[in-house]
């Protein structure tokens, strides 16, 4: 199995970005995905999750301003980050399942 994330950058408080993800070597379908961020001398959080059944989990830090969502079809993994504010600054990983790991990519917001 192989992830690959993208979208990451630099952006400006209040900004957005859109981060994609996309999967190989397995039924996309059947898993649940999850975006996670890791901040410098932090453990890594769950941010977002989206299940077969499409049902989606967002951490309190970002509802309302983030939104997780999938193309089975495709199989992309999205992040759609808005109103993005410094604390969110992180690399952000994709994951496939409970396994199945993303190489990251960093998210940079500016005050």
């Amino acid at each position: 199995v192989q992830l690959q994330a993208s979208g990451g950058g630099l952006v400006q408080a209040g900004g957005s970005l859109r981060l994609s993800c996309v999967a190989s070597g397995r039924t996309f379908s059947t898993y649940s995905m999850g975006w996670f961020r890791q901040a410098p001398g932090k453990e890594r959080e769950l941010v977002a999750q989206i299940y077969p059944g499409g049902d989606k989990y967002y951490a309190d830090s970002v509802k309302g301003r983030f939104t997780v969502s999938r193309d089975s079809a495709k199989s992309m993994l999205y992040l759609q980050m808005d109103s993005l504010k410094p604390e969110d600054s992180a690399v952000y990983y994709c994951r496939l399942g409970t396994s199945y790991w993303g190489q990251g990519t960093q998210v940079t917001v500016s005050s």
